[in-house]
């Protein structure tokens, strides 16, 4: 069982409140991302829920014990840093039984879980071998295998990936999500990077300045964002925001529409301009056009497209997946 519960959860540092009352339910087994910008708070609460910080008020439950009173050690949790905090006298296979020797675990017992994990990970040729003479994407590897074998209540994954080159981050990331699966343990993974958020999550925790902006699937944020915030913060690239009088839309303040919404074309459209860069990807073509009042106005659009820089062209959106916000930054519904 991993369950966890936040309950107005606050946080301050001298006259600084960094979390202004964090509300959550997790599930055992799920996996729940925290994502936000850089300062939003998401690893001051992944440390809050680990006990590395002491929250300001609030509860904590794990398994509906109350848990803020109680050390790190006690609250069944295994925490993945940025940096991989490996000891370099010693090998992968000493790396990762330290804690289970720590704990005087039984010889057997280590042997086993060592095993376990390092035949999920594949890191069996590796055991013999010293961090210092692993790649990048293995030391991560044995990082994860050390918080495996404790067989915690709680996985806590605080930016995995960010050392990783992208190649190693793609791997990294299947390779987590494969273990999510096969254990079907709680995770708790702090990122500030949405692909990671949209392809590894069950449930996505956006937060920003200190408070929780929506909680969701990945897909009820990308189709349904309750705001302004969560809608640009969401997608890749970010939503277009309209000033709505341009589009002499008097039921909202702005207006969003996602590049790949867009349809580009030579006849009328919603709005018209000039190309102004063009980013052939192979599999996407991302085009830019200087819309005047309208702003820069990006498009996604699939395979290879021979539009040139400085053409005249004019773009169509999907009716039915503009979005309008109010002044408040608030997603209009009706």
């Amino acid at each position: 069982m991993g369950s966890l519960s936040l309950k107005n959860i606050h946080k301050s540092f001298g006259d600084v409140e960094v979390l202004k009352g964090i509300d959550l339910e997790v599930e055992d087994g799920e996996f729940v991302i925290f994502v936000g910008p850089s300062g939003c708070g998401k690893s001051t609460l992944l440390r809050i829920i680990a006990g590395l910080e002491n929250e300001s008020s609030g509860i904590i439950e794990i398994d509906g014990e109350v848990m803020n009173a109680q050390p790190p050690t006690k609250r069944g949790i295994s925490m993945v840093f940025q940096t991989y905090a490996l000891y370099p006298h010693l090998t992968v296979r000493d790396n990762m039984s330290l804690g289970l020797k720590q704990t005087k675990r039984p010889a057997e017992e280590i042997k086993s879980q060592v095993a376990l994990a390092s035949s999920m990970l594949a890191l069996d040729e590796y055991l013999d071998r010293r961090p210092a003479e692993l790649s990048g994407g293995q030391r991560q590897r044995v990082a994860i295998g050390r918080a495996i074998v404790r067989k915690p209540e709680l996985f806590l994954f605080d930016e995995p990936l960010s050392n990783l080159d992208a190649a190693l981050r793609v791997n990294t990331r299947l390779e987590i999500a494969r273990l999510h699966r096969q254990l079907s343990a709680t995770m708790i993974y702090v990122t500030h990077d949405q692909v990671e958020a949209m392809t590894l999550a069950d449930r996505i925790v956006v937060l920003h300045d200190g408070m929780v902006e929506q909680i969701g699937t990945p897909m009820e944020l990308y189709n349904s964002p309750a705001n302004k915030f969560v809608a640009g913060f969401i997608g890749s690239p970010q939503m277009n925001f309209i000033p709505a009088q341009v589009l002499s839309d008097d039921k909202a303040t702005t207006i969003g529409i996602r590049p790949e919404h867009i349809i580009l074309t030579q006849e009328d459209g919603d709005v018209s301009g000039t190309v102004s860069h063009i980013e052939r990807l192979g599999g996407d073509t991302n085009v830019y056009l200087d819309c005047g009042e309208a702003g820069l106005i990006s498009t996604r659009l699939f395979g290879e497209h021979d539009y040139e820089v400085d053409s005249k062209l004019s773009a169509k959106f999907d009716p039915d997946r503009v979005y309008r916000f109010d002044q408040n930054g608030d997603t209009i519904t009706a």
